[in-house]
């Protein structure tokens, strides 16, 4: 009779740990099937990232800009 080597043993851990691993993952895939069945999801139909925005020039988002106060227009009027 042949004796198995020790390469038979590794070998069959590691396919059961394969084997276990997709066990896992398909439960995982089933649950985020589920938990995305459930959720309301985006029905209205509205883009989240440019929801809100106007046309038209947009604010500085940095702050950058400083803001004109009334006195400074006024001393540049009556120069």
């Amino acid at each position: 009779m042949a004796v198995r080597g020790p390469m038979g043993r590794g070998k069959r851990e590691r396919e059961r740990a394969r084997a276990e691993r997709h066990k896992e993952k398909a439960v995982r895939r089933e649950e985020a099937k589920t938990r995305r069945a459930n959720s309301p999801g985006q029905s209205t139909g509205v883009d989240p990232d440019i929801a809100g925005i106007v046309p038209g020039p947009q604010p500085n988002p940095w702050g950058d800009e400083e803001p004109i106060d009334d006195a400074d227009q006024e001393d540049s009027e009556s120069a």
